[in-house]
């Protein structure tokens, strides 16, 4: 019950976010953003149960790879589940910081590249920008969402480091 309660309100935080566009999303942090903008009630949900919260809110700059609700729901059944265990914290923490690179990366700068970048995890991720944007096996379906200490790209596919 805490659990679902917790998602919608933040749910309903990320929505506002990345629905108001740029100016007043790039005043609130990586957190907020996301809390604001309704789509992203699991990857809230998973960076507070891998004890990220603070550190996102910190100081940047970072870009950040947000998988949406609808790519959690894709992994296999009981996954999410599983991986917000307190016994699975580590392979939380693990899967989250793949999904960060430790620069503030815009779209533009990486237009028509292909490149491996270093994650916060310390794995290379995968990035080609020669027809629209790809992050290993997954696509970027918005781009240069402007956090106050960050940068999102939503992707539609929840990432897995290699190791």
């Amino acid at each position: 019950m805490f659990r679902r309660n917790f998602m919608t309100i933040v749910g309903a935080a990320l929505v506002a976010g990345l629905s108001m566009g740029p100016a007043k999303a790039a005043e609130m942090d990586i957190v907020d953003t996301a809390v604001s903008a309704g789509s992203f009630n699991t990857l809230v949900a998973a960076v507070q149960a891998a004890g990220l919260a603070e550190t996102l809110k910190g100081d940047g700059p970072f870009t950040v790879f947000a998988p949406t609700d609808e790519a959690f729901a894709a992994l296999p059944a009981g996954t999410v589940e599983n991986l917000l265990k307190p016994e699975n914290r580590d392979q939380l923490v693990q899967i989250l910081t793949y999904h960060v690179v430790p620069a503030k990366v815009m779209s533009g700068d990486i237009a028509g590249k292909k490149a491996k970048v270093l994650t916060v995890e310390g794995d290379r991720l995968s990035v080609n920008a020669r027809n629209g944007v790809r992050v290993d096996n997954g696509k970027v379906v918005t781009a240069d969402v402007e956090a106050s200490n960050w940068v999102i790209h939503v992707i539609d596919t929840v990432l897995i480091p290699e190791g």
